[in-house]
């Protein structure tokens, strides 16, 4: 039977630890006769070239990210075929539905209301890729809650959180629900309100999975209202082990994950 090796990015945060640590346990009792650990790409132990020569048997690498981009296509990839080149290793965690599944229920739980609009904040990438995985996912958002969702980037990518949060405060009332296909610096967006009057409050869903610099970054952006991070949800928990079993049967290369992203 593979073990399943979770391989997070790595966090200076202790409570981001914290919370990647519950994630994995809640992964183990999910099936507690599979082997889980829990490694790390950079600055948290254990480090993932640490773990994978040390795990006898098959392996299956699952990455703890939400979109594409360095760590994905480059980082891992370059970890695992010098440590451990016989491991299989699963798409990244999004775009996918159960994350927006887990990502409307921390929105209701921290208290959205039908009017407010709402900001899909994630770290960002330097890869193309990995913003259109991100944009995806507020997609399946803005569908899953019946509202435009703009997708908004804390580090890397446009819009910027405080560029969409600065717009989107001046923003009128929603009337119509279109496509935004044009250029410029909120082009990331899904969908743009339009019809007269203010905006009510802002809500940012947070598109990470534990807290830390990039969360920090989130509460101080001046929305009215901002989601904790994704962690232990059931649902994310319920996807990794959906990318385990894909990976599992999966006979294309490991690097072929079109197809199967949001699936």
């Amino acid at each position: 039977m593979p073990t399943l090796v979770l391989a997070a990015h790595g966090t200076r945060s202790a409570a981001g630890e914290r919370s990647l640590a519950a994630l994995a346990a809640a992964v183990r009792r999910a099936r507690p006769r599979h082997r889980v650990e829990l490694s790390y790409l950079e600055i948290s132990s254990p480090l993932l070239a640490d773990v994978l020569p040390a795990v006898p048997g098959p392996v299956v690498v699952v990455p703890l990210l939400l979109a594409g981009g360095y760590h994905v296509h480059i980082d891992l990839p370059n970890v695992v075929a010098e440590h451990r080149p016989d491991a299989l290793v699963a798409p990244p965690l999004g775009p996918h539905r159960l994350l927006t599944t887990a990502l409307a229920r921390k929105l209701a739980r921290a208290g959205l209301r039908p009017a407010d609009t709402v900001i899909l904040g994630a770290a960002g990438s330097s890869d193309p890729a990995g913003l259109a995985d991100v944009r995806a996912a507020a997609h399946l958002l803005a569908v899953r809650l019946g509202r435009p969702v703009t997708a908004a980037f804390t580090s890397v990518g446009s819009p910027s959180l405080d560029e969409a949060v600065e717009r989107l405060r001046s923003a009128p009332l929603p009337g119509e629900a279109v496509e935004r296909v044009g250029s410029g610096p909120l082009s990331g967006e899904v969908v743009e309100r339009v019809g007269s009057g203010p905006a009510s409050r802002l809500a940012v869903a947070s598109y990470l999975l534990a807290p830390g610099f990039f969360h920090g970054r989130l509460a101080e952006a001046g929305a009215d209202l901002v989601s904790e991070p994704l962690g232990a949800d059931p649902a994310v928990v319920e996807l990794i082990w959906h990318r385990f079993d894909q990976t599992r049967t999966r006979t294309a290369v490991p690097n072929t994950w079109s197809a199967v992203q949001t699936a």
